[in-house]
């Protein structure tokens, strides 16, 4: 599989995850054209709203060091849930800005994988356009 090696390193940040509410660990990474990879794992607190999913700590990871949208070739997201994982929705509307609309989203829990692109499962989404 092409996205193999970004599924690895996802999967090593998986590793990482806080989860001792849900219990329910995810780990992401951003490759970059140029070859560098940025981590994420999700990291639960007390107050859930202060919780940050994997797939956005591995996108801020990527934009605090100077990546943008056109740097980006893909992201994985994985899980250790039954079945696929799929960006929530605070998710999916960050990762509508700071991604290109067909950059590659791959999903995999280890058994199965799914590739997927933002604008694919968030269509029409809410944008800088719609403020100007």
């Amino acid at each position: 599989m092409e996205y193999e090696k970004v599924i690895e390193q996802a999967f090593l940040a998986m590793g990482n995850a806080y989860a001792p509410y849900s219990n329910y660990h995810v780990g992401a990474a951003v490759e970059t054209f140029d070859g560098r990879y940025f981590l994420g794992a999700n990291i639960e607190n007390a107050s859930y709203g202060a919780t940050v999913c994997g797939e956005r700590s591995a996108i801020f990871n990527a934009y605090s060091n100077g990546v943008r949208k056109n740097d980006i070739k893909a992201i994985a997201i994985v899980s250790d849930g039954k079945r696929l994982g799929s960006p929530c929705g605070i998710c999916r509307q960050v990762l509508s800005e700071l991604l290109k609309g067909d950059t590659p989203i791959v999903l995999s829990n280890g058994k199965d994988s799914r590739i997927t692109t933002i604008d694919e499962i968030l269509p029409d989404s809410f944008s800088s356009e719609d403020l100007q």
